[in-house]
């Protein structure tokens, strides 16, 4: 799977290799991880999970189903999107912390700063593909700015 996301980091990313914080395609915009989790969506249906997790969800909503089939369906897919964008989420995070380990991406953040231990509420994520990265998929690396990095030192106290 973190080859998966390079390549769509790669065809997210501008000519600096830089992907985020938001992907525009045609009148739709969203954060670049939503995308990737959008991407990578038909994948999932492929195997049996699909099916084995729209059974569970099925049999967690019993007591809710109405024997309206229409809105029983309409219910068990809204609960199953749901679920399988989190799971979509969370297999996108472990990825792309591979790849950071792998020193192919880097990533931070930008948005509005706040002051608290979450660093992610209000900032969204922007990776930036590595010279390696992007020469080994075929990708001028010439024109790659170096990326700013986190020097260790706490982050100011905005509202303090």
């Amino acid at each position: 799977m973190p080859f998966l996301v390079l390549q769509l980091l790669a065809e997210a990313a501008d000519a600096r290799g830089r992907a985020g914080p938001f992907v525009m395609r045609g009148n739709v915009t969203s954060t670049i991880r939503d995308w990737l989790v959008l991407q990578l969506m038909p994948i999932s249906g492929r195997d049996g999970r699909r099916n084995a997790m729209k059974q569970r969800i099925t049999a967690s909503l019993a007591d809710r189903l109405t024997g309206d089939v229409e809105a029983d369906l309409a219910l068990v897919e809204r609960e199953l999107e749901d679920q399988a964008r989190m799971v979509g989420r969370q297999n996108v995070s472990r990825a792309i912390s591979d790849l950071v380990k792998a020193g192919w991406v880097h990533r931070h953040y930008a948005g509005y700063a706040t002051d608290h231990p979450n660093r992610g509420a209000g900032r969204h994520a922007v990776y930036v593909l590595s010279a390696n990265a992007m020469a080994a998929l075929g990708r001028n690396a010439s024109q790659l700015t170096p990326t700013h990095r986190w020097n260790g030192e706490p982050q100011l106290q905005l509202f303090g």
